[in-house]
């Protein structure tokens, strides 16, 4: 149930998030608001981080290179996010984001990707993502 929460929190914050900084980007540009998120959201793990002790920095030396490559991932999606709100308005953008999520997530369980878990995924599963995918086109439809 937790965990539930924990997604439509994050669902939400990342919708809030995308419209804001959008907003920010148009007055002060792309990178400048990419620069003041990243570095805000660097401030808050920094204050969490000192609260919580969780894990250690010496751990890193046993993490997968390739993992560490999600910062840039970071500011690859702030980016992309404010330009997808901004060009397709936070609704269309949004729901485009998510199937792209849906489906990226979808191929990492099935395939075992990253060392996840590989999970079953079936004809139920590519049936809901063609309905999604036939949602978003019903909501873009112009009668």
């Amino acid at each position: 149930m937790l965990g539930i929460i924990y997604a439509i929190v994050a669902g939400i914050a990342m919708s809030l998030q995308g419209v804001f900084n959008t907003n920010v980007s148009d007055k002060i540009g792309m990178w400048h608001t990419n620069v003041i998120v990243q570095a805000i959201a660097l401030i808050c793990s920094a204050i969490a981080l000192f609260f919580t002790k969780d894990g250690g920095f010496a751990g890193l030396r046993d993490v997968n290179k390739l993992y560490l490559f999600g910062g840039v991932l970071g500011a690859v999606i702030t980016f992309t996010v404010m330009k997808g709100i901004g060009s397709l308005g936070a609704t269309f953008a949004i729901a485009i984001i998510l199937i792209s999520q849906i489906s990226a997530a979808a191929a990492i369980d099935a395939f075992g990707l990253f060392g996840a878990e590989k999970l079953s995924f079936g004809l139920a599963q590519i049936g809901g993502l063609i309905l999604m995918i036939g949602g978003i086109v019903l909501f873009k439809w112009k009668f």
